[in-house]
């Protein structure tokens, strides 16, 4: 059986726990893991979406009792299975309340359906945390290989709804990944303040977890 939940954490009992939706994504960065190599702590992560919501409830069952955040990651872009994930954010509301819920998300989402993503998942969110990867389009579009038009606007206007949806919003940057792209790390966090978001520079792991 493919991944669809999973955890990075060596503990038997992980608090946090991983939903791995799709491989699809508007994407291709270049620093993304999925480029070289097939999986996260020895779980394969390649899938090809045929599966149901008991499939995803079925394996979170093995983190129940111990999961305290449920956060859609995985090797593709969540919102792109936007229907599947609001029946299991559904789920958890309804049956494990105290679970808090995150997505990590290019922030893609609004372009890809034209509506705001963010007013439909109010109170299933509680945080989001979106890749912002640049302080300038140019460099996002070099960095993250984009197959939306107006990816870079697109993505902090969804930032900026989700602050406006009430979720707690986070906008990140990966550094360090290769010698080419220094990334504006003040530049990007200003972008992120003005947003109404937080800001969170994440080192690049080699080979990941």
């Amino acid at each position: 059986m493919y991944t669809l939940v999973y955890s990075i954490n060596k503990e038997k009992n992980p608090a946090t726990v991983y939903v791995n939706l799709t491989n699809a994504c508007t994407n291709s960065c270049v620093f993304c893991l999925r480029s070289q190599k097939d999986d996260v702590c020895g779980r394969e992560m390649w899938h090809d979406d045929n599966y149901t919501l008991e499939d995803i409830i079925e394996q979170f069952k093995a983190y129940e009792n111990s999961a305290k955040e449920v956060v859609f990651c995985g090797y593709g872009e969540p919102f792109i299975r936007k229907d599947m994930m609001k029946a299991f954010c559904e789920y958890l509301r309804e049956n494990y309340p105290h679970i808090k819920i995150r997505v990590n998300t290019n922030g893609h989402a609004n372009a890809i359906y034209k509506t705001n993503v963010a007013e439909e998942f109010k109170g299933l969110i509680d945080s989001v945390s979106v890749s912002l990867n640049s302080d300038n389009e140019s460099e996002y579009n070099e960095i993250c290989k984009p197959q939306i038009e107006n990816a870079y606007e697109e993505m902090k206007n969804f930032a900026s709804s989700c602050v406006k949806a009430g979720m707690e919003v986070s906008m990140s940057v990966v550094s360090g990944f290769d010698d080419v792209h220094k990334i504006n790390v003040g530049e990007c966090e200003k972008i992120a303040s003005k947003i109404g978001a937080k800001f969170r520079n994440r080192e690049f792991i080699t080979n990941g977890y």
